[in-house]
């Protein structure tokens, strides 16, 4: 399954790459991909309660969360400050005392 986006025209999941282009075969429209991403960034980020997030936030975890590839856990609770919005799947960037630089879903943290 294809992780492109559907088309903003018609909506259609057809999409594919094009050189930089994303292209829909249905409605022939082309898009950029940074274009889409600057549109999820306009949209907002939101956390688990529906808040509105912004770069420099100050965040807490609401559910534990395993750290894939070691033995740590990041526990309910744990504050995270300074953090920062960025496009994807993981759309918080942010460093954790005692574990580092994670990324975090926005779906399992809240507004402090």
């Amino acid at each position: 399954m294809s992780d492109l986006p559907p088309c903003p025209q018609c909506g259609s999941t057809l999409t594919y790459e094009d050189a930089a282009m994303l292209v829909c075969p249905e409605c022939a429209h082309e898009w950029s991909p940074s274009a889409e991403d600057a549109e999820k960034k306009e949209s907002g980020v939101v956390d688990a309660n529906g808040t509105l997030l912004a770069d420099g936030d100050t965040i807490t975890v609401i559910k534990d969360l395993k750290v894939k590839g070691s033995s740590h856990v990041v526990k309910v609770g744990t504050k995270v400050k300074n953090i920062r919005l960025v496009g994807g799947d993981h759309d918080i960037d942010c460093r954790i005392d005692g574990i580092g630089a994670m990324k975090l879903k926005s779906e399992f943290v809240k507004k402090a």
